[in-house]
Protein backbone atom coordinates (compact mmCIF):
# COMPACT_ATOMS: atom_id res chain seq x y z
CA UNK A 1 0.00 0.00 0.00
CA UNK A 2 1.40 3.39 -1.00
CA UNK A 3 2.36 5.76 1.79
CA UNK A 4 -0.02 8.46 0.56
CA UNK A 5 -2.96 6.06 0.77
CA UNK A 6 -1.86 4.92 4.22
CA UNK A 7 -1.62 8.51 5.43
CA UNK A 8 -5.05 9.30 4.02
CA UNK A 9 -6.68 6.20 5.50
CA UNK A 10 -5.14 6.91 8.89
CA UNK A 11 -6.27 10.53 8.75
CA UNK A 12 -9.72 9.43 7.55
CA UNK A 13 -10.08 6.99 10.44
CA UNK A 14 -9.09 9.63 13.01
CA UNK A 15 -11.32 12.35 11.55
CA UNK A 16 -14.25 9.99 11.05
CA UNK A 17 -14.01 8.71 14.63
CA UNK A 18 -13.65 12.23 16.03
CA UNK A 19 -16.54 13.46 13.86
CA UNK A 20 -18.73 10.54 14.92
CA UNK A 21 -18.00 11.08 18.61
CA UNK A 22 -18.55 14.84 18.41
CA UNK A 23 -21.78 14.51 16.44
CA UNK A 24 -23.07 11.91 18.87
CA UNK A 25 -22.19 14.12 21.83
CA UNK A 26 -23.82 17.18 20.30
CA UNK A 27 -26.91 15.30 19.17
CA UNK A 28 -27.21 13.60 22.54
CA UNK A 29 -26.96 16.96 24.30
CA UNK A 30 -29.52 18.78 22.17
CA UNK A 31 -32.60 17.10 23.65
CA UNK A 32 -31.67 17.41 27.34
CA UNK A 33 -30.39 20.94 26.73
CA UNK A 34 -33.71 22.09 25.24
CA UNK A 35 -35.69 20.37 27.99
CA UNK A 36 -33.53 21.91 30.68
CA UNK A 37 -34.23 25.34 29.20
CA UNK A 38 -37.95 24.55 29.10
CA UNK A 39 -37.87 23.39 32.72
CA UNK A 40 -36.21 26.64 33.75
CA UNK A 41 -38.99 28.56 32.02
CA UNK A 42 -41.65 26.40 33.64
CA UNK A 43 -40.16 27.05 37.09
CA UNK A 44 -40.46 30.80 36.58
CA UNK A 45 -43.97 30.50 35.21
CA UNK A 46 -45.15 28.22 38.01
CA UNK A 47 -43.93 30.59 40.71
CA UNK A 48 -45.47 33.63 38.99
CA UNK A 49 -48.81 31.86 38.63
CA UNK A 50 -48.62 30.58 42.22
CA UNK A 51 -48.44 34.18 43.41
CA UNK A 52 -51.37 35.15 41.19
CA UNK A 53 -53.49 32.18 42.34
CA UNK A 54 -52.84 32.58 46.08
CA UNK A 55 -55.72 34.96 46.83
CA UNK A 56 -58.35 32.86 45.04
CA UNK A 57 -57.08 29.61 46.60
CA UNK A 58 -57.10 31.06 50.14
CA UNK A 59 -60.57 32.54 49.55
CA UNK A 60 -61.89 29.16 48.32
CA UNK A 61 -62.79 30.34 44.80
CA UNK A 62 -59.82 29.06 42.83
CA UNK A 63 -62.06 27.20 40.37
CA UNK A 64 -64.38 30.16 39.70
CA UNK A 65 -62.39 33.26 40.52
CA UNK A 66 -60.54 35.73 38.28
CA UNK A 67 -57.46 33.52 38.16
CA UNK A 68 -59.42 30.61 36.70
CA UNK A 69 -61.19 32.96 34.31
CA UNK A 70 -57.92 34.37 32.94
CA UNK A 71 -56.33 30.95 32.60
CA UNK A 72 -59.34 29.65 30.65
CA UNK A 73 -59.27 32.76 28.48
CA UNK A 74 -55.63 31.97 27.66
CA UNK A 75 -56.74 28.62 26.29
CA UNK A 76 -59.07 30.39 23.84
CA UNK A 77 -56.54 32.98 22.65
CA UNK A 78 -55.04 32.80 19.16
CA UNK A 79 -51.36 33.49 19.79
CA UNK A 80 -50.50 33.96 16.09
CA UNK A 81 -46.80 33.47 16.80
CA UNK A 82 -44.08 32.08 14.53
CA UNK A 83 -41.05 30.79 16.42
CA UNK A 84 -37.99 30.17 14.22
CA UNK A 85 -40.21 29.09 11.37
CA UNK A 86 -42.67 27.04 13.43
CA UNK A 87 -46.24 28.45 13.85
CA UNK A 88 -47.75 28.65 17.34
CA UNK A 89 -51.50 29.39 17.52
CA UNK A 90 -52.42 28.25 21.05
CA UNK A 91 -50.87 27.86 24.48
CA UNK A 92 -49.55 24.38 25.19
CA UNK A 93 -49.69 24.55 28.95
CA UNK A 94 -51.87 22.69 31.43
CA UNK A 95 -52.21 24.33 34.81
CA UNK A 96 -53.70 22.67 37.85
CA UNK A 97 -53.87 23.60 41.54
CA UNK A 98 -54.14 21.28 44.54
CA UNK A 99 -54.99 22.14 48.13
CA UNK A 100 -52.80 21.37 51.11
CA UNK A 101 -53.92 17.73 51.05
CA UNK A 102 -52.98 17.24 47.38
CA UNK A 103 -56.54 17.21 46.06
CA UNK A 104 -56.99 18.91 42.67
CA UNK A 105 -59.17 21.99 43.10
CA UNK A 106 -58.50 23.58 39.70
CA UNK A 107 -57.57 22.12 36.32
CA UNK A 108 -57.25 24.31 33.21
CA UNK A 109 -58.41 21.35 31.15
CA UNK A 110 -61.19 20.52 33.67
CA UNK A 111 -60.52 16.79 33.70
CA UNK A 112 -58.99 15.89 37.06
CA UNK A 113 -60.75 18.20 39.55
CA UNK A 114 -61.28 16.33 42.83
CA UNK A 115 -58.59 13.71 42.17
CA UNK A 116 -55.89 12.99 44.74
CA UNK A 117 -52.45 14.04 43.40
CA UNK A 118 -50.73 13.86 46.76
CA UNK A 119 -48.57 10.96 45.62
CA UNK A 120 -47.26 12.66 42.45
CA UNK A 121 -43.74 13.96 42.96
CA UNK A 122 -44.53 17.49 41.86
CA UNK A 123 -47.24 17.85 44.55
CA UNK A 124 -45.70 15.59 47.19
CA UNK A 125 -42.27 17.25 47.18
CA UNK A 126 -43.64 20.77 47.00
CA UNK A 127 -45.93 20.21 50.00
CA UNK A 128 -42.81 19.04 51.86
CA UNK A 129 -41.14 22.36 51.08
CA UNK A 130 -38.87 20.96 48.37
CA UNK A 131 -38.59 21.48 44.63
CA UNK A 132 -41.26 19.37 42.96
CA UNK A 133 -41.13 18.20 39.36
CA UNK A 134 -41.94 15.07 37.41
CA UNK A 135 -42.16 13.66 33.89
CA UNK A 136 -45.10 11.40 33.03
CA UNK A 137 -46.28 9.62 29.86
CA UNK A 138 -48.28 11.78 27.47
CA UNK A 139 -51.79 10.27 27.11
CA UNK A 140 -52.22 12.02 23.74
CA UNK A 141 -48.90 10.88 22.28
CA UNK A 142 -47.70 7.36 23.08
CA UNK A 143 -43.94 7.24 23.50
CA UNK A 144 -43.73 10.88 24.54
CA UNK A 145 -43.90 12.50 27.97
CA UNK A 146 -45.20 15.57 29.78
CA UNK A 147 -43.05 17.70 32.05
CA UNK A 148 -44.65 18.90 35.30
CA UNK A 149 -43.10 21.68 37.40
CA UNK A 150 -44.76 22.80 40.65
CA UNK A 151 -44.54 25.86 42.91
CA UNK A 152 -46.00 26.30 46.42
CA UNK A 153 -48.96 28.58 47.02
CA UNK A 154 -48.42 30.37 50.33
CA UNK A 155 -50.64 32.49 52.59
CA UNK A 156 -49.60 35.78 54.14
CA UNK A 157 -47.79 33.92 56.91
CA UNK A 158 -45.71 31.89 54.46
CA UNK A 159 -47.51 28.64 55.14
CA UNK A 160 -48.01 26.32 52.17
CA UNK A 161 -51.74 26.16 51.45
CA UNK A 162 -51.56 24.47 48.07
CA UNK A 163 -49.52 23.62 45.00
CA UNK A 164 -49.70 25.06 41.48
CA UNK A 165 -48.30 22.86 38.72
CA UNK A 166 -47.55 23.87 35.14
CA UNK A 167 -47.36 20.95 32.70
CA UNK A 168 -46.19 21.05 29.12
CA UNK A 169 -45.92 18.10 26.66
CA UNK A 170 -42.41 17.47 25.39
CA UNK A 171 -43.82 16.76 21.93
CA UNK A 172 -44.41 20.51 21.54
CA UNK A 173 -40.67 21.13 21.58
CA UNK A 174 -39.71 18.01 19.57
CA UNK A 175 -39.69 19.94 16.24
CA UNK A 176 -37.11 22.34 17.67
CA UNK A 177 -35.03 19.42 18.95
CA UNK A 178 -35.21 17.58 15.64
CA UNK A 179 -34.28 20.67 13.69
CA UNK A 180 -31.33 21.37 15.99
CA UNK A 181 -30.16 17.80 15.65
CA UNK A 182 -30.48 18.04 11.88
CA UNK A 183 -28.43 21.24 11.81
CA UNK A 184 -25.75 19.64 13.97
CA UNK A 185 -25.63 16.55 11.76
CA UNK A 186 -25.56 18.55 8.51
CA UNK A 187 -22.79 20.85 9.66
CA UNK A 188 -20.98 17.87 11.12
CA UNK A 189 -21.13 16.20 7.71
CA UNK A 190 -19.88 19.39 6.05
CA UNK A 191 -17.00 19.71 8.50
CA UNK A 192 -16.19 16.03 8.07
CA UNK A 193 -16.16 16.48 4.30
CA UNK A 194 -13.92 19.55 4.56
CA UNK A 195 -11.59 17.72 6.95
CA UNK A 196 -11.41 14.75 4.59
CA UNK A 197 -10.73 17.05 1.63
CA UNK A 198 -7.94 18.72 3.56
CA UNK A 199 -6.62 15.30 4.57
CA UNK A 200 -6.76 14.09 0.98
CA UNK A 201 -4.93 17.20 -0.20
CA UNK A 202 -2.30 16.84 2.52
CA UNK A 203 -1.86 13.12 1.76
CA UNK A 204 -1.56 13.88 -1.95
CA UNK A 205 1.04 16.58 -1.30
CA UNK A 206 3.06 14.36 1.02
CA UNK A 207 2.86 11.49 -1.43
CA UNK A 208 3.89 13.72 -4.33
CA UNK A 209 6.90 15.14 -2.49
CA UNK A 210 8.01 11.68 -1.38
CA UNK A 211 7.48 10.33 -4.90
CA UNK A 212 9.76 13.06 -6.30
CA UNK A 213 12.54 12.10 -3.90
CA UNK A 214 11.94 8.39 -4.54
CA UNK A 215 12.19 8.84 -8.32
CA UNK A 216 15.31 10.94 -7.82
CA UNK A 217 16.91 8.24 -5.66
CA UNK A 218 15.96 5.53 -8.16
CA UNK A 219 17.39 7.56 -11.05
CA UNK A 220 20.64 8.12 -9.15
CA UNK A 221 20.81 4.42 -8.36
CA UNK A 222 20.36 3.65 -12.07
CA UNK A 223 23.24 5.99 -12.91
CA UNK A 224 21.08 8.61 -14.64
CA UNK A 225 21.82 12.34 -14.69
CA UNK A 226 18.84 13.20 -12.54
CA UNK A 227 18.49 16.79 -11.33
CA UNK A 228 17.39 17.39 -7.76
CA UNK A 229 13.59 17.83 -7.85
CA UNK A 230 11.97 20.99 -6.56
CA UNK A 231 10.38 20.27 -3.21
CA UNK A 232 9.12 22.35 -0.30
CA UNK A 233 9.63 22.53 3.44
CA UNK A 234 11.46 19.69 5.14
CA UNK A 235 11.35 17.68 1.92
CA UNK A 236 13.62 20.31 0.35
CA UNK A 237 16.06 19.88 3.24
CA UNK A 238 15.91 16.11 2.79
CA UNK A 239 16.48 16.49 -0.95
CA UNK A 240 19.52 18.69 -0.42
CA UNK A 241 20.90 16.20 2.09
CA UNK A 242 20.43 13.38 -0.43
CA UNK A 243 22.07 15.46 -3.14
CA UNK A 244 25.06 16.24 -0.92
CA UNK A 245 25.39 12.59 0.01
CA UNK A 246 25.20 11.69 -3.67
CA UNK A 247 27.96 14.16 -4.55
CA UNK A 248 30.27 12.80 -1.89
CA UNK A 249 29.62 9.16 -2.65
CA UNK A 250 29.82 9.65 -6.40
CA UNK A 251 33.00 11.69 -6.06
CA UNK A 252 34.68 9.02 -3.98
CA UNK A 253 33.52 6.16 -6.20
CA UNK A 254 34.37 8.13 -9.32
CA UNK A 255 37.95 8.73 -8.23
CA UNK A 256 38.40 5.13 -7.10
CA UNK A 257 36.99 3.78 -10.36
CA UNK A 258 39.07 6.03 -12.58
CA UNK A 259 42.29 5.54 -10.67
CA UNK A 260 41.81 1.79 -10.95
CA UNK A 261 40.96 1.97 -14.67
CA UNK A 262 43.75 4.38 -15.49
CA UNK A 263 46.42 2.36 -13.69
CA UNK A 264 45.19 -0.79 -15.38
CA UNK A 265 45.29 0.74 -18.88
CA UNK A 266 48.67 2.41 -18.30
CA UNK A 267 50.41 -0.86 -17.47
CA UNK A 268 50.71 -2.00 -21.10
CA UNK A 269 52.24 1.17 -22.62
CA UNK A 270 54.47 1.68 -19.58
CA UNK A 271 55.74 -1.88 -19.90
CA UNK A 272 56.47 -1.29 -23.58
CA UNK A 273 58.28 1.98 -22.79
CA UNK A 274 60.36 0.33 -20.07
CA UNK A 275 61.31 -2.60 -22.33
CA UNK A 276 62.30 -0.28 -25.17
CA UNK A 277 64.29 1.92 -22.80
CA UNK A 278 66.17 -1.08 -21.41
CA UNK A 279 67.06 -2.18 -24.93
CA UNK A 280 68.22 1.32 -25.86
CA UNK A 281 70.72 1.19 -22.99
CA UNK A 282 72.62 -1.47 -24.95
CA UNK A 283 74.61 -0.96 -28.15
CA UNK A 284 72.21 -1.39 -31.08
CA UNK A 285 72.28 -1.00 -34.81
CA UNK A 286 70.93 2.38 -35.96
CA UNK A 287 67.79 0.75 -37.40
CA UNK A 288 66.91 -0.98 -34.11
CA UNK A 289 67.73 2.19 -32.20
CA UNK A 290 65.30 4.18 -34.34
CA UNK A 291 62.64 1.46 -34.06
CA UNK A 292 62.74 1.34 -30.25
CA UNK A 293 62.84 5.13 -29.99
CA UNK A 294 59.76 5.25 -32.24
CA UNK A 295 58.03 2.69 -30.00
CA UNK A 296 58.71 4.85 -26.96
CA UNK A 297 57.35 7.90 -28.76
CA UNK A 298 54.23 6.00 -29.93
CA UNK A 299 53.49 4.64 -26.44
CA UNK A 300 54.08 8.07 -24.92
CA UNK A 301 51.61 9.59 -27.38
CA UNK A 302 49.18 6.82 -26.53
CA UNK A 303 49.48 7.65 -22.82
CA UNK A 304 49.06 11.36 -23.49
CA UNK A 305 46.03 10.70 -25.67
CA UNK A 306 44.56 8.39 -23.03
CA UNK A 307 45.02 10.97 -20.28
CA UNK A 308 43.56 13.78 -22.41
CA UNK A 309 40.54 11.72 -23.40
CA UNK A 310 40.07 10.47 -19.87
CA UNK A 311 40.04 14.02 -18.54
CA UNK A 312 37.53 15.01 -21.20
CA UNK A 313 35.34 11.99 -20.41
CA UNK A 314 35.55 12.65 -16.67
CA UNK A 315 34.52 16.27 -17.21
CA UNK A 316 31.42 15.13 -19.14
CA UNK A 317 30.47 12.20 -16.90
CA UNK A 318 30.61 14.32 -13.76
CA UNK A 319 28.14 16.85 -15.14
CA UNK A 320 24.48 16.28 -14.41
CA UNK A 321 23.14 18.81 -16.85
CA UNK A 322 24.21 21.40 -19.38
CA UNK A 323 24.99 24.66 -17.62
CA UNK A 324 24.03 27.00 -20.44
CA UNK A 325 22.37 25.16 -23.35
CA UNK A 326 21.93 27.28 -26.46
CA UNK A 327 20.64 26.72 -29.99
CA UNK A 328 23.35 25.12 -32.15
CA UNK A 329 23.15 25.38 -35.92
CA UNK A 330 23.96 21.88 -37.18
CA UNK A 331 25.35 23.00 -40.57
CA UNK A 332 27.78 25.43 -38.91
CA UNK A 333 28.73 22.74 -36.39
CA UNK A 334 29.64 20.30 -39.16
CA UNK A 335 31.74 22.96 -40.88
CA UNK A 336 33.92 23.27 -37.74
CA UNK A 337 34.18 19.48 -37.50
CA UNK A 338 35.31 19.32 -41.13
CA UNK A 339 37.99 21.90 -40.43
CA UNK A 340 39.22 19.98 -37.37
CA UNK A 341 39.69 16.64 -39.17
CA UNK A 342 40.87 17.85 -42.58
CA UNK A 343 44.58 17.35 -41.91
CA UNK A 344 44.11 13.95 -40.26
CA UNK A 345 42.07 12.69 -43.21
CA UNK A 346 44.59 14.09 -45.67
CA UNK A 347 47.31 11.85 -44.22
CA UNK A 348 45.35 8.80 -45.43
CA UNK A 349 43.99 10.49 -48.56
CA UNK A 350 40.48 10.23 -47.20
CA UNK A 351 37.65 12.61 -47.99
CA UNK A 352 34.79 13.90 -45.82
CA UNK A 353 31.44 14.55 -47.52
CA UNK A 354 28.91 16.59 -45.53
CA UNK A 355 25.19 16.85 -46.27
CA UNK A 356 23.36 19.16 -43.87
CA UNK A 357 20.19 21.23 -44.42
CA UNK A 358 20.53 24.80 -43.31
CA UNK A 359 17.42 25.00 -41.12
CA UNK A 360 18.19 22.29 -38.54
CA UNK A 361 19.25 23.18 -35.00
CA UNK A 362 19.64 21.44 -31.68
CA UNK A 363 19.89 22.87 -28.19
CA UNK A 364 23.05 22.16 -26.29
CA UNK A 365 26.77 22.78 -25.92
CA UNK A 366 28.43 23.36 -29.31
CA UNK A 367 31.92 22.54 -28.00
CA UNK A 368 30.93 19.13 -26.61
CA UNK A 369 28.94 18.22 -29.73
CA UNK A 370 31.90 19.22 -31.87
CA UNK A 371 34.26 16.98 -29.84
CA UNK A 372 31.81 14.06 -30.05
CA UNK A 373 31.50 14.33 -33.82
CA UNK A 374 35.27 14.66 -34.24
CA UNK A 375 35.64 11.44 -32.26
CA UNK A 376 33.19 9.66 -34.57
CA UNK A 377 34.91 10.94 -37.70
CA UNK A 378 38.36 9.95 -36.41
CA UNK A 379 37.02 6.52 -35.47
CA UNK A 380 35.54 6.13 -38.95
CA UNK A 381 38.87 7.21 -40.43
CA UNK A 382 40.74 4.53 -38.47
CA UNK A 383 38.47 1.79 -39.79
CA UNK A 384 38.14 3.08 -43.38
CA UNK A 385 40.62 2.12 -46.10
CA UNK A 386 43.08 4.72 -47.38
CA UNK A 387 41.47 6.92 -50.02
CA UNK A 388 38.02 6.11 -48.64
CA UNK A 389 35.07 8.47 -48.24
CA UNK A 390 33.46 9.28 -44.88
CA UNK A 391 29.96 10.68 -45.12
CA UNK A 392 28.24 12.91 -42.57
CA UNK A 393 24.54 13.72 -42.93
CA UNK A 394 21.69 15.08 -40.87
CA UNK A 395 18.11 13.84 -40.67
CA UNK A 396 15.31 15.60 -38.76
CA UNK A 397 12.28 13.40 -38.07
CA UNK A 398 9.49 13.83 -35.52
CA UNK A 399 11.20 16.32 -33.25
CA UNK A 400 14.51 14.42 -33.28
CA UNK A 401 17.73 15.17 -35.13
CA UNK A 402 20.01 12.30 -36.18
CA UNK A 403 23.66 13.11 -36.91
CA UNK A 404 25.18 10.21 -38.87
CA UNK A 405 28.85 9.47 -39.56
CA UNK A 406 29.11 6.70 -42.19
CA UNK A 407 32.09 4.73 -43.43
CA UNK A 408 32.84 1.76 -45.70
CA UNK A 409 35.09 -0.08 -43.30
CA UNK A 410 34.83 -3.65 -42.05
CA UNK A 411 31.92 -2.85 -39.70
CA UNK A 412 31.48 -3.81 -36.06
CA UNK A 413 31.90 -7.52 -35.23
CA UNK A 414 28.93 -9.15 -33.56
CA UNK A 415 30.92 -9.98 -30.43
CA UNK A 416 31.80 -6.30 -29.93
CA UNK A 417 28.44 -4.73 -30.75
CA UNK A 418 27.30 -4.52 -27.10
CA UNK A 419 30.66 -3.32 -25.77
CA UNK A 420 31.80 -0.58 -28.14
CA UNK A 421 30.66 2.18 -25.76
CA UNK A 422 32.45 0.73 -22.73
CA UNK A 423 35.45 2.61 -21.35
CA UNK A 424 38.81 1.32 -22.61
CA UNK A 425 37.20 -1.17 -24.99
CA UNK A 426 38.96 -0.91 -28.32
CA UNK A 427 39.11 -3.01 -31.47
CA UNK A 428 42.33 -3.57 -33.46
CA UNK A 429 42.75 -1.28 -36.46
CA UNK A 430 42.60 -2.88 -39.91
CA UNK A 431 46.02 -1.44 -40.86
CA UNK A 432 47.69 -3.12 -37.88
CA UNK A 433 48.30 0.10 -35.94
CA UNK A 434 47.95 0.08 -32.15
CA UNK A 435 44.58 0.19 -30.51
CA UNK A 436 43.05 3.49 -29.45
CA UNK A 437 42.50 4.55 -25.85
CA UNK A 438 39.01 3.07 -25.95
CA UNK A 439 37.53 6.29 -24.54
CA UNK A 440 36.30 8.04 -27.68
CA UNK A 441 32.95 6.26 -28.04
CA UNK A 442 32.36 6.43 -24.27
CA UNK A 443 32.78 10.19 -24.56
CA UNK A 444 30.32 10.27 -27.48
CA UNK A 445 27.70 8.32 -25.50
CA UNK A 446 28.09 10.57 -22.47
CA UNK A 447 27.74 13.74 -24.55
CA UNK A 448 24.61 12.38 -26.23
CA UNK A 449 23.10 11.43 -22.87
CA UNK A 450 23.96 14.84 -21.43
CA UNK A 451 21.96 16.41 -24.28
CA UNK A 452 18.96 14.16 -23.67
CA UNK A 453 19.76 11.94 -26.64
CA UNK A 454 21.46 8.67 -27.43
CA UNK A 455 24.33 7.21 -29.47
CA UNK A 456 24.51 3.92 -31.36
CA UNK A 457 26.50 2.03 -33.97
CA UNK A 458 24.77 -0.01 -36.64
CA UNK A 459 25.76 -1.88 -39.77
CA UNK A 460 25.54 0.06 -43.00
CA UNK A 461 23.84 -1.49 -45.97
CA UNK A 462 26.51 -2.56 -48.45
CA UNK A 463 29.22 -2.73 -45.77
CA UNK A 464 30.59 -0.36 -43.23
CA UNK A 465 29.23 1.32 -40.12
CA UNK A 466 26.71 4.03 -39.34
CA UNK A 467 27.51 5.92 -36.13
CA UNK A 468 24.44 7.88 -35.05
CA UNK A 469 23.97 10.59 -32.45
CA UNK A 470 20.25 11.28 -31.99
CA UNK A 471 19.26 14.49 -30.19
CA UNK A 472 16.06 16.44 -29.49
CA UNK A 473 15.47 19.11 -32.13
Amino acid sequence: MRIGLRIFLGYFAIVALAGLLLSQVFVAQVKPGVRQAMEDTLVDMANVLAELAADDLIAGRIDRGRFAERVRALGRRDLGARIWGFPKRSAGYRIYVTDARGIVVFDSQGRDVGRDYSRWNDVLLTLQGRYGARSSPDPDAPGSSVMHVAAPVRDAGGRIVGVLTVAKPNRLIDPFIERSQGVVLRWGAVLLGVALAVGMLAAWWLSRELAKLRRYAQAVTAGERAPLPRTAGEFADLGRALDTMRDRLEGRQYVERYVHALTHEMKSPLAAIRASAELLEQPLPPADHARFAGAIRAQTERLASMIDRMLALAAVEHRRRLDDPRPVDVAALLDTVHADVRERLAVRAQRLEVEAPGAVAVRGDAFLLRQALVNLVENASDFSPPGGVIEVDVRAVGGRVALRVRDRGAGVPDFARDRVFERFYSLPRPDGSSRSSGLGLSFVAEVADLHGGSARLQDREGGGTDAVIELPA
